[in-house]
């Protein structure tokens, strides 16, 4: 079939002459040079073989032609132009769902997050529910932030894992709490404050800093490291807890560590994703960018 509508090229520089009554405000609109906009319009008259403007020294005017050329396709060249508007490519918003420790997601990664969001704005994040019995079989996650809970747990084979943070642990206290203690048997002479699923965390702390802990110690019990923490910042005595976890109360002096040892454990929280599944761009940003967070924050 033979063609015989001209070419958008051609009615674009016909329209934006119409609009300006010139061809140098035309070029100008249209971002090409005068002659472009001329040779376009020349082209035009040419193919329907009829005159579109007169020129006279005081700039353009349509003819009738020109007129009834206008009237036919001014309308559907907007049209053209909306509908490309409409489909053409735009960045798209990636989607990254995350699972993540409860104690780890609100003491250590949200206080953190408002980074990644300034530099990957079009990724959005959706939390889904951890499971501490997580088999690693769910559709709805990307990657989790999940506690390896001791040397003895192997994580499923469809699942790679990498270590981020948390095996160090500390003791920590009240300001005031701490004064006047010297080296750590002092210390151990204090209320003792222990997560009740790791109350062999003082017993590694007391053998890393060289300190005697009786067997019978006693202490206070919490099974929330968030209430842990709360209860060691309101003075109620000292607690052994994950320095990643106080790592924003140590800065602001809200909690002190009258002394400096710390122990390592066989515990700690990994990056997880499911070995068969494609990491997505926003998977390999949020990874690059936890990894790197956790290098800053220590063991």
């Amino acid at each position: 079939m033979r063609i015989l509508s001209p070419s958008l090229v051609e009615l674009h520089a016909f329209l934006g002459v119409v609009r300006h009554g010139s061809f140098r405000r035309a070029a100008d609109e249209l971002c090409v040079t005068q002659a472009a906009v001329s040779r376009a319009v020349a082209r035009l008259e040419s193919h329907l073989g009829v005159r579109l403007f007169d020129r006279t020294a005081s700039g353009v005017r349509l003819t009738a032609a020109g007129g009834e050329l206008r009237g036919q396709v001014e309308a559907p060249v907007a049209a053209l132009e909306a509908a490309a508007g409409r489909v053409r490519a735009r960045p798209e918003t990636r989607r990254l769902r995350l699972s993540v420790v409860p104690s780890l997601g609100n003491l250590w990664l949200l206080p953190r997050l408002e980074s990644f969001r300034q530099a990957h704005p079009d990724i959005d994040i959706e939390f889904r529910q951890y499971h501490h019995d997580e088999d690693f079989t769910r559709a709805d996650v990307d990657l989790w932030l999940a506690l390896k809970t001791g040397a003895r747990r192997r994580w499923p084979r469809q699942v790679a894992a990498q270590y981020l943070i948390g095996r160090e642990i500390v003791a920590v206290c009240a300001p005031a709490l701490a004064q006047g203690v010297e080296g750590a048997d002092a210390l151990l002479g204090l209320p003792k404050l222990y997560h009740s699923n790791y109350r062999d965390n003082w017993g590694l702390w007391a053998d890393a800093v060289g300190a005697h802990l009786p067997a019978n110690w006693r202490g206070t019990g919490f099974d929330l490291v968030m209430n842990l923490i709360e209860a060691a910042r309101s003075g109620m005595g000292v607690a052994v807890v994950q320095r990643c976890m106080v790592q924003s109360e140590l800065a602001a002096g809200r909690l002190v560590m009258p002394v400096a040892g710390a122990a390592t454990t066989d515990r700690g929280y990994y990056l997880c994703r499911l070995r068969a599944a494609a990491d997505s761009a926003a998977a390999q940003a949020f990874a690059s960018w936890v990894r790197a967070q956790a290098a800053r924050g220590g063991a």
